[in-house]
């Protein structure tokens, strides 16, 4: 099988690809360079150029063949924008779950398609067939698992993709990592935004949006506690950047016209938490479900929900869950499960 592996620099994609050279397949590395790691480099360390050096160094290593491929104009048109555009209109985006299915299974599978079998990355994450269907499942590794970032992929892109991964936990990848000597064994994993590396969010708002002062006020007194640089740089639940005594303090709400943040004390901030959304542009991977019931989650991490769907039309719910979430905010992706299949996701807009 010929097999297009897409290679980050991080041990898990590295694993993936020994992996699959161990199986035998015909394989091709590819580096995607995305936007960022030139233009604004002036914000931060950013670590492409060490990125790539552990990619080459893994590739020379395993004799596999290695391009890199630009997409810094797609990436920007693509993902940047839409960041920008939803933190500018107060809602918090994810641009790493549109990462996967505009980028990677995106404009990469389009340009490459013709030219491979699959796609292989090293996500945390599980590919089935079901009766000529394709099913997403969840990994094992309940803190590792990514399917939350892949719930926005469609039948034809799940078809052509492979997670070499797809069932071990994260210390069984590094104990592979160590086992096969690969040259970044004992790298840290990344953390942040995919297309930001070490550069700080905020820096990055600031460069694009700039400052903004408003006010900052309790919202259970009215009292003005502090002053804030754009409401921009906060989402709800935030409770670090405020710098006010007499905390914690969450952020509960935001007024983009007046560019006022409110927030409130921990000791109301369960009062203000929700438990039902309305989700939009609704995506279901194998097929809209028969069921309304469905595990949730609102972010990556291990928790989910309980949750139940009341459908208001094709591509927009009620969504309503079994606990009071203090942190869910328009523009979050709501991801949805039966036991250990992700059926797909919708966007928070209330």
């Amino acid at each position: 099988m010929k097999v297009a592996v897409l290679l980050s620099g991080g041990v898990d994609s590295s694993v993936a690809l020994k992996l699959l050279k161990n199986q035998g397949h015909e394989l091709k590395a590819f580096y995607l360079k995305i936007w960022l790691e030139d233009e604004l480099s002036f914000l931060g360390s950013c670590p492409w150029e060490e990125d790539l050096k552990f990619v080459e160094e893994v590739c020379e290593t395993e004799n596999i063949p290695l391009e890199i491929v630009s997409l810094q104009k797609e990436y920007f048109d693509q993902i940047v924008s839409y960041t920008i555009g939803e933190i500018k209109v107060g809602r918090t985006p994810n641009p790493d779950v549109l990462c996967n299915q505009r980028i990677k299974f995106g404009v990469f599978y389009d340009r490459f398609k013709g030219d491979f079998d699959k796609i292989a990355t090293g996500h945390y994450a599980d590919i089935e067939e079901i009766d000529g269907k394709f099913y997403l499942k969840r990994n094992p590794d309940k803190v590792k698992d990514q399917t939350y970032f892949l719930s926005s992929l469609s039948q034809e892109q799940l078809s052509k993709v492979t997670f070499p991964i797809a069932q071990l936990l994260k210390k069984e990848v590094r104990v592979l990592a160590e086992n096969f000597k690969l040259p970044n064994m004992n790298r840290k994993d990344s953390q942040g935004l995919c297309f930001l590396g070490k550069i700080k969010f905020r820096e990055f708002i600031k460069s694009n949006l700039g400052i903004k002062k408003g006010d900052i006020i309790d919202i259970d007194t009215g009292k003005k506690l502090g002053e804030h640089e754009g409401f921009y740089y906060y989402t709800i639940g935030q409770r670090h950047g405020l710098d006010l005594s007499g905390g914690p303090w969450f952020v509960v709400k935001k007024d983009t016209e007046k560019n006022i943040i409110y927030i409130s004390n921990q000791e109301f901030i369960e009062d203000k938490a929700k438990d039902e959304f309305v989700v939009t542009n609704l995506n279901w991977i194998p097929e809209k479900p028969n069921k309304t019931n469905f595990l949730v989650k609102l972010r990556h991490g291990e928790n989910f929900y309980n949750g139940t769907l009341e459908y208001l039309d094709k591509n927009k719910a009620k969504l309503k869950i079994d606990g009071k979430d203090t942190g869910a905010a328009p523009g979050q992706f709501a991801v949805f499960y039966d036991d250990k299949y992700c059926l797909g996701s919708g966007i928070i807009s209330s």
